[in-house]
């Protein structure tokens, strides 16, 4: 892992392989935003020469100069935010982006330095954390990993600030979201014959042994007796059987509760409708949402968050082995519901369907279900943008401002009631497909039937995140995201349980 450092030193005096800088457009001009460290004829310089091969200052835009006056660093690095003014508060996401396009780009490298805009404990975070983000391979399956292949080993933020609690702090709990992203990106990455329900459910069990958060695990006989329908029915094609991992973080001082559920499909072949072969290339990540999940729940125990946290893995294979689910069969769910099988490739929602109901059963203040779960949620959002659907505006509202808050991308998306009743069945309670139009909210619409009541007999507050698009990243990289596993919505649940403090 990366390793972070603060200081306050100036630009000629920290002794660094490369020096990142940032830039901004102003006026049709490409000038360096202002940061810490800095000299004149150091900016005086490269706003010369960023104006004469015509740079502009756009995200993604890096710029490699040499020979650059006012700096020990033999390589300077200028990256663009694409913000027209001088950084603000406001503005971490482009921060994060741009510093983490720049030290993506500079693997093999020993040690970087980033000089941070302004004197902001924010902003110095901001830095922290797109410098981490960015520095990030998955090489466990390479048999001689070059030497430029790994990432920066070493980065210092350059920061005014460097000195303070909060520029302090801020870099701690960049290390921590950045480490636990990466956990999350790692279980992604690995391939599924290496990565399948009993063996996630030990990388859960090995990671957080000896932390705050305690670890249970139902096995295929527990959960037939608990009338688990939904994993068992999905799980059974497989020659590995499903497991249910319940994480449980229960800080002393807590007095809100928060349950996350995450789809962890170790690998989808559409079970009997079976998927086109090109579609199943990236289906390992079909277990994204439950490995966004473990890495919340250890980040969150890690920043020590007074609030308590029960988390549900549903890990299940879905394979089409001779005793595999057959379109038409009924299964009972845990919560005594039964479902009616059609379409063996929608199969994420069945064993969300489990854990939403154990989930309840706890009756928490509110429930998140996080799962790539629809590709109607790609063709309305793209792959850049989760769906966020509930069955309460405020905490869906509340989900939205936290993804936001982090720099993760998520759209409000309407439970529409008309398309419920196409899912009617005539053998049993319901079936766990609608029509072909508006998926992403038929598939919400099944998961809402699992959710139940709290004290007040009112449904427990519920909010559904659909990371279909941004959990997995199939182009080219782009900012802090590596191509591949992206760790897409650990930050967000960190930032909504931390909310709800």
């Amino acid at each position: 892992m990366t390793t972070l450092t603060l200081t306050d030193k100036d630009t000629a005096a920290l002794k660094a392989d490369v020096l990142v800088l940032l830039s901004r457009t102003s006026d049709g001009d490409t000038r360096l935003v202002t940061a810490h460290g800095v000299a004149a004829e150091t900016e005086e310089h490269i706003n010369a020469t960023l104006a004469a091969i015509g740079a502009k200052g756009r995200l993604n835009e890096t710029t490699k100069l040499t020979g650059v006056p006012g700096v020990s660093a033999p390589l300077v690095v200028v990256s663009g935010t694409s913000l027209e003014d001088e950084p603000q508060a406001s503005d971490h996401e482009s921060i994060r982006q741009a510093v983490g396009a720049a030290i993506r780009g500079l693997k093999g490298t020993q040690h970087a330095a980033v000089a941070v805009p302004g004197p902001s404990s924010e902003l110095a975070g901001a830095v922290a954390e797109g410098a981490l983000f960015g520095a990030y391979a998955f090489n466990a399956y390479r048999s001689a990993p070059k030497p430029s292949s790994e990432p920066v080993a070493k980065v210092s933020v350059i920061s005014s600030a460097a000195r303070t609690a909060a520029a302090k702090a801020a870099a701690k709990r960049a290390e921590v979201l950045a480490e636990t992203q990466a956990f999350a990106r790692d279980l992604v990455n690995t391939p599924p014959n290496d990565l399948y329900p009993e063996s996630f459910a030990d990388k859960v069990k090995k990671r957080l042994s000896g932390t705050k958060v305690k670890v249970s695990v139902m096995e295929e006989r527990a959960l037939a007796k608990a009338n688990c329908g939904g994993l068992i029915g999905v799980g059974q094609g497989s020659a590995r059987p499903p497991r249910l991992v319940t994480l449980t973080y229960a800080p002393e001082k807590a007095t809100r509760h928060v349950a996350i559920v995450g789809k962890g499909i170790t690998f989808d072949s559409g079970g009997l409708c079976l998927k086109p072969a090109t579609s199943m290339i990236t289906m390992k990540c079909d277990m994204a949402g439950a490995a966004a999940a473990v890495a919340a729940v250890e980040a969150l125990a890690r920043l020590g968050t007074p609030v308590a946290v029960t988390a549900y893995l549903c890990l299940a294979e879905n394979m089409t082995g001779s005793n595999a689910q057959r379109p038409g069969d009924v299964v009972t769910m845990h919560n005594g519901k039964t479902v009616e099988i059609i379409n063996t490739d929608a199969e994420g929602r069945l064993v969300m369907a489990d854990g939403l109901s154990f989930a309840s059963e706890i009756t928490p203040d509110v429930v998140v279900d996080i799962a790539t779960l629809t590709g109607a949620a790609m063709m309305a959002l793209g792959v850049r943008t989760a769906a966020v659907l509930s069955n309460n505006d405020d905490a869906r509202e509340r989900m939205v401002t936290a993804a936001s808050r982090v720099g993760e991308r998520q759209w409000a998306m309407p439970l529409a009631e008309e398309l419920r009743p196409p899912m009617d069945s005539q053998v049993a309670d319901f079936k766990h497909t609608g029509e072909k139009h508006g998926g992403m909210i038929t598939a919400a619409l099944f998961l809402r039937e699992f959710v139940g009541d709290n004290a007040d007999g009112e449904q427990i507050p519920w909010v559904h995140v659909d990371i279909a698009g941004p959990a997995f990243n199939s182009d080219g990289a782009h900012g802090y995201t590596p191509t591949g596993a992206t760790g897409y919505g650990v930050r967000s649940l960190v930032s909504f349980a931390e909310a709800n403090v």
